[in-house]
């Protein structure tokens, strides 16, 4: 589902990269059988290639991708420093994602007597670390990280920011990082972004 930052991370790449493809809206949740049959581990974002063969993993499916479009449509840098800060930021985004569903897994799915607070707590932490570190490294970006045109790590950064705010807002204040999230809104007026709503 588009409520996945790795869903939409991938399906906001395809479309700056000119790949067409066909989103199958399937909850882990609610339809656990029906991902089952696409992937038996049930795993979000799960990417059927034309051969039939299924990835998984944002990160793994956009590194194929990136070999199935024609040089220079890519998002990611092809080497050297500007690699190095890409994978950097991706890095420290997906960290983000990762502790952010934790949370939203936390306060959604596990019932309220379960909870382990010092846990949440601990997340928390972690993502306003990442976010600190974002809110100092988009003023890097002229206007995006990959110049006049978006890179991999401006998805990443963009899809990590609106995911939180979405589900973790009160935690995670955008009035904390204000140079984020007018960076974010920069990017969800795109129409590549516009195309794959979160909500």
């Amino acid at each position: 589902m588009r409520d996945s930052p790795y869903v939409r991370r991938v399906a906001i790449s395809m479309r700056l990269m000119g790949l067409p493809y066909e989103h199958e809206l399937v909850s882990v949740f609610r339809n656990m059988d029906r991902f089952r049959e696409i992937n038996p581990v049930i795993k979000a974002p799960s990417f059927v290639c034309d051969d039939g063969t299924v990835l998984m993993d944002s990160t793994l499916i956009l590194d194929y991708l990136e070999h199935c479009v024609a040089a220079g449509n890519g998002l990611m840098p092809p080497g050297g420093e500007p690699r190095k800060r890409a994978l950097r930021l991706i890095g420290i985004s997906m960290a983000a994602n990762e502790k952010n569903v934790a949370m939203v897994y936390e306060k959604s799915q596990r019932p309220a007597d379960k909870r382990h607070e010092p846990w949440l707590e601990r997340a928390v932490e972690q993502v306003h670390a990442a976010m600190g570190m974002l809110e100092e490294s988009v003023g890097e970006a002229r206007p995006w990280f990959g110049g006049e045109r978006l890179n991999a790590a401006d998805v990443a950064v963009a899809v990590a920011w609106r995911f939180c705010q979405h589900y973790n807002a009160k935690e995670i204040p955008a009035a904390s990082y204000p140079a984020l999230a007018a960076y974010s809104v920069r990017a969800e007026a795109l129409p590549e972004f516009a195309a794959v709503p979160l909500d």
